[in-house]
């Protein structure tokens, strides 16, 4: 058994914004993005900046919506800009840093009996980053 996360780090709140699909395709992706855009409407005019590495499923939807822009991705097209990372530089990605502090603070070095007490250590931690706060802002800063 096993449970997956995909997250978004929004940095002008310092906000992580988590969905937890069963498993990783590009329909689970797309899936994920509206998600997203519909907790966190684009104020007009604007465009969120999608930071993508190389997964086949991340590869597959920037193809999907962004190349050949399909129609049935037009809600995403007008909502987003897809940034993709170089291969091999998840450094440059927020969210990995993301799950770095997370098993840095809280499951590192720690037996969990189940599946479900991991799963509930890192909803916990993750929920924690759902108010805004300064830690995630300068994982999304330049410097």
């Amino acid at each position: 058994m096993k449970v997956s996360y995909s997250g978004f780090v929004n940095p002008e709140t310092g906000t992580l914004f988590v969905t937890k699909p069963e498993k990783f395709n590009y329909l689970t992706t797309i899936d994920a993005i509206r998600a997203f855009l519909s907790a966190h409407p684009v104020p007009a005019g604007k465009k969120y900046a999608l930071i993508m590495d190389n997964a086949p499923w991340h590869k597959k939807t920037i193809r999907l919506v962004s190349d050949e822009s399909l129609p049935e991705y037009a809600d995403i097209l007008e909502s987003v800009v897809f940034i993709k990372l170089p291969p091999y530089s998840p450094d440059l990605n927020p969210i990995e840093q993301v799950w770095r502090i997370t098993r840095r603070e809280n499951t590192h070095n720690t037996f969990f009996n189940s599946i479900s007490a991991l799963e509930c250590t890192v909803d916990s931690a993750f929920a924690a980053w759902a108010d805004p706060n300064t830690q995630l802002r300068s994982l999304c800063s330049v410097k």
